[in-house]
């Protein structure tokens, strides 16, 4: 079950000098209410995961950030990265055509794994974030508008404004929405349609965004992301305190 998020606590000391007040504002006190009135479902991911995103990419270590819409809503997917499940779990078709793009990028040297674990893109700056934190069991999209897009929001616009050559891969109408305040005079912003089967083909495959996304952050002469993943099941603990 989920705890009721009353404090500021849980988030990482390198984002709190952006999020911390926000506890404190009207929209989080309802955001709140809300959560305690759904104590009673099971909710998705557990708490101590909910700002895992965050956790794992450090404010300061943002180089590329991938907007999901809100966390997988089946028993064990959701582990507070967008789009990443752990190991154990089925990769997810979105997921899938994620890799099949890779696969498919000249540029990129991929080969798909069997696992959809992306912990170790968060751990080179890929801000994994959905807009939404939480959400019930069998139930997508049942905490959109409570509060949480707001809040992930003032994440976006925090790196917007501090930050500097950040690539946003924007996926599908939702995501480019969401991204609408990025300036694109101070980051690289690639837009195509939602890596899901139902769009995929229109936009996605062939886009080619994760070798541009790697020849602008050699350009600014960051490293290059190194999108391969482990082939082997191998045991990645998050660094979140699960106590």
């Amino acid at each position: 079950m989920l705890a009721c998020m009353n404090h500021s606590q849980d988030i990482p000391a390198s984002w709190a000098p952006y999020l911390a007040a926000e506890f404190d504002k009207p929209y989080m006190r309802e955001l709140n209410r809300f959560l305690e009135s759904r104590r009673h479902k099971t909710i998705y991911p557990p708490r101590q995961l909910r700002f895992a995103a965050l956790e794992e990419t450090a404010f300061d270590d943002v180089k590329v950030v991938i907007i999901g819409q809100d966390p997988y809503h089946g028993p064990g997917q959701a582990h507070g990265l967008s789009f990443s499940v752990p190991h154990g779990q089925k990769v997810p078709p979105s997921l899938r055509n994620i890799y099949k793009e890779l696969t498919r990028d000249p540029e990129i040297d991929f080969t798909a794994p069997e696992h959809g674990c992306l912990l170790p893109w968060a751990h080179q700056g890929v801000l994994l974030l959905n807009a939404v934190l939480s959400v019930e069991a069998g139930n997508a999209g049942s905490h959109q508008k409570q509060g949480w897009e707001q809040f992930t929001d003032v994440m976006i616009s925090a790196l917007n404004e501090q930050r500097e050559n950040i690539v946003f891969l924007l996926w599908g109408k939702y995501a480019q929405e969401k991204g609408a305040m990025i300036d694109q005079s101070r980051h690289l912003v690639l837009q195509t349609t939602h890596p899901s089967p139902f769009s995929s083909h229109r936009g996605f495959l062939g886009s080619g965004h994760f070798s541009q996304a790697n020849q602008w952050l050699e350009a600014q002469n960051y490293p290059a992301v190194q999108w391969q993943l482990a082939e082997e099941q191998m045991s990645l603990e998050f660094t979140t305190d699960n106590s």
